[in-house]
């Protein structure tokens, strides 16, 4: 009898692995693309009318839209799972 030798090639480390994920990329890019809405939205909403936009206001929007772009593709009902 012959058999054949199973050949297992290293999968790198699971930082790496993480990186170069579907699901990481459209993540980060959702988040980016948020983040980048709701400064939009703030600042022709909010922002003209005020003499000087706050750091703190501006944060406040990226984080929000950030964490929006992050929840729609990170939600159980996102992922198949509602």
């Amino acid at each position: 009898m012959k058999f054949k030798q199973l050949e297992i090639k290293p999968e790198g480390n699971w930082f790496k692995r993480k990186l170069k994920s579907k699901h990481f990329i459209k993540s980060t890019i959702y988040v980016i693309v948020g983040a980048a809405i709701s400064f939009t939205y703030f600042y022709f909403t909010e922002g003209q009318h005020m003499a000087k936009m706050s750091a703190g206001d501006i944060i406040q929007s990226f984080f929000f839209g950030g964490f929006m772009g992050f929840f729609i593709t990170n939600s159980p009902c996102a992922r198949g799972r509602c």
